[in-house]
C-alpha cells in the first residue's frame, strides 16, 4: 500500500471556514502573519481584548509547522531541565516549567469554552535511554523536571514493547489533533471581529510609525504592530539571524489495533531521535505515529531515512509490523544556541514587530506560551515572570558561541557553494540542496522550500526560483 505523503492532520480535520485571499488594501491594529499555533493563539486572543487584527497566511490555517507535528503537547522537553538548571539555575528551569504547564491548561480551558472536539488525550510523556551509561543522565533529568515544578519522577517500567534503560515519566500531558484547534482558534478569531485571509504570502514588511506590509499581487496592509509568526522570522536581523539553526524530521504512521497502543508519548535522542505517540481512530483502531531521522534540510538522503524510520518501527513496534503505512511527512523545527525560544522584539531598535520563533521542536507548547506572552505585550497587560528568559534581545551565553560560529562556519560554506553551482535560495542566496522523497528544493541555512517548480513553499524567501 502506498503511504500517503500528506499529514495525516491536515487530512482528518473538517475542513473549516476557508478564508480568501486579501484582495484589496486594507489597515489593522495589528497584523499576524503566520496563522500556525503561536499566530493565531496571539491573534484570538488580542481580538478578544478588543484590537482589530488581521492574519496572513501564506498556504492555509496549520498547513505550515502545526500541521505536520506529532500533535504531542507536553512540558517534558527531551533533555532540557537538567541542561537549564546548570546553565541559568534553578529558577530559569522553573519558569521555563511553568510557562509550558499553563500552555497545557490553557488548551484545555480553550477547548472546553469553544467547544472545540481537538481529540485531547490525557497521557504521561516519557523521555527515555536505551543506553545504561546515559542511565544517570536521564535521572538527573527526572530530579531537574521534579525541582522545576512537573509531576515527573525517574522509571524503569512503560508501555513500550521493549525494555529501557531508564526514562523520565511526567504524568497529565496532552496529546492532541492541532488543526482542530487551530480551526476552533480561527472560528473565535472571526467571531470577535478579525480578519483572516489564506493563500496570502507576504514579500515585504517595512516599520515605522506605522508598519507597512506588501503581499503578492500588490495590495497594501498598514498597522501599528506585526506580529512575525512565520517560524523563520520574514524579517531577522544578523544578531538573531546567526543564533538560529534547522532540523527537519520524518514522520510515518499505520493504523494499528488499539491493543498495541503504548499508553504515552516517547522520545528518545537515540537513533537520530525516535518519538512514539497514537491518536483515535475509532473501530478499535489507533493510529501510530513514529517520528526521527532529524537531520539538516537540503542534505539528501531522505528516502533512505523514510526507510529506515518504517524499518526501526517494524522491528521495534509490533502493531506497526503487522500494519501498512499509511501516512509519511515532515516537520522542520528552528532552534538556539541557547536552546531556548525567542518571543518578543527581534532587535533592540524595533519597536512595532515582534517574532515567535525558535522553538527546538517544542511549538505546540511554546506556541500557546507565545500567543499569551505576546499579547500582555501589545495590550499593556502584566508580562508572565519568564518574559526575560525568551527574550530575542538576551545575552547569548559565552558557552554558547562556540555552536553558533560552527553553524555560521556551515551557512558561509552553503553560501559559497550557491555562487559556485547557481542553485541559490532567494533568500540570501544559500546553496540549495534537493530532497528526492518530497520533491523540492531546501535551504540547509535557514529553511526556504521550494517546490520543483521553483514555487516559494515555505519562507523566510519570499520568491520562486528562476527555473
Amino acid at each position: 500500500m502506498r503511504a500517503d505523503r500528506n499529514s495525516y492532520w491536515m487530512e482528518s480535520a473538517p475542513p473549516g471556514g476557508l478564508h480568501p485571499p486579501l484582495d484589496r488594501d486594507l489597515s489593522a491594529d495589528v497584523v499576524v502573519v503566520g496563522a500556525g499555533i503561536a499566530g493565531l493563539s496571539t491573534a484570538r486572543a488580542l481580538a478578544r481584548a478588543g484590537r482589530d487584527v488581521v492574519v496572513l497566511e501564506a498556504g492555509r490555517i496549520a498547513a505550515g509547522v502545526t500541521g505536520h507535528t506529532t500533535g504531542k503537547l507536553t512540558s517534558l522537553h527531551g533533555m532540557c531541565y537538567e541542561r537549564l538548571r546548570r546553565r541559568q539555575g534553578a529558577e530559569a528551569a522553573a519558569l521555563y516549567a511553568d510557562a509550558q504547564e499553563n500552555a497545557l491548561r490553557e488548551v484545555v480551558r480553550l477547548c472546553e469554552e469553544l467547544g472545540v472536539d481537538a481529540e485531547i488525550e490525557h497521557r504521561p510523556a516519557y523521555t527515555y535511554t536505551l543506553d545504561e551509561e546515559r542511565a544517570g543522565d536521564v535521572r538527573a533529568e527526572a530530579a531537574a523536571a521534579s525541582a522545576a515544578g512537573l509531576r515527573a519522577s525517574a522509571v524503569t517500567d512503560t508501555g513500550l514493547p521493549y525494555p529501557v534503560a531508564a526514562a523520565v515519566r511526567v504524568e497529565d500531558q496532552l496529546q492532541f489533533h492541532p488543526r482542530r484547534f487551530l480551526l476552533g482558534l480561527a472560528a473565535d478569531l472571526v467571531a470577535h471581529g478579525g480578519r483572516v485571509h489564506e493563500n496570502t504570502r507576504v514579500t515585504d514588511l517595512h516599520e515605522g510609525a506605522e508598519c507597512r506590509l506588501t503581499v503578492e499581487g500588490g495590495h497594501t496592509v498598514h498597522a501599528r504592530d506585526v506580529v512575525l509568526a512565520t517560524h523563520f522570522p520574514l524579517r531577522c536581523h544578523t544578531t538573531l539571524l546567526m543564533r538560529l539553526s534547522l532540523h527537519r524530521e520524518l514522520v510515518v504512521a499505520a493504523a494499528v489495533e488499539e491493543r498495541h497502543d503504548p499508553h504515552g508519548m516517547y522520545l528518545t535522542p537515540e537513533h537520530g531521535t525516535r518519538s512514539v505517540r497514537t491518536a483515535p481512530l475509532g473501530d478499535g483502531r489507533r493510529l501510530l505515529i513514529v517520528a526521527g531521522e532529524s537531520f539538516e534540510p537540503g542534505s539528501g538522503g531522505v528516502r533512505a531515512r523514510y526507510e529506515r524510520l518504517e524499518t526501526w518501527a517494524r522491528e521495534q513496534l509490533p502493531g506497526f509490523a503487522e500494519a501498512p503505512t499509511v501516512h509519511r511527512w515532515a516537520a522542520q523545527d528552528i532552534h538556539t544556541a541557547d536552546g531556548l525560544p525567542c518571543i518578543g522584539h527581534e532587535h533592540p531598535d524595533t519597536e512595532h514587530v515582534f517574532i515567535a520563533t525558535g522553538f527546538g521542536g517544542w511549538g505546540l507548547s511554546n506556541g500557546v506560551a507565545a500567543g499569551a506572552l505576546l499579547t500582555a505585550h501589545l495590550t499593556g497587560a502584566p508580562r508572565p515572570a519568564w518574559t526575560e528568559l525568551v527574550d530575542p534581545r538576551r545575552r547569548l551565553p559565552g558557552r554558547e558561541v562556540p555552536g553558533v560560529v560552527r553553524h555560521q562556519a556551515t551557512v558561509a560554506r552553503h553560501f559559497v557553494g550557491g555562487l559556485r553551482t547557481g542553485r541559490r535560495c532567494t533568500h540570501m542566496g544559500c546553496e540549495l540542496g534537493f530532497n528526492e522523497a518530497e520533491q523540492t528544493w531546501e535551504c540547509p541555512c535557514h529553511g526556504s522550500r521550494f517546490a520543483a517548480d521553483g514555487r516559494v513553499l515555505q519562507g523566510p524567501a519570499t520568491r520562486p526560483l528562476e527555473m
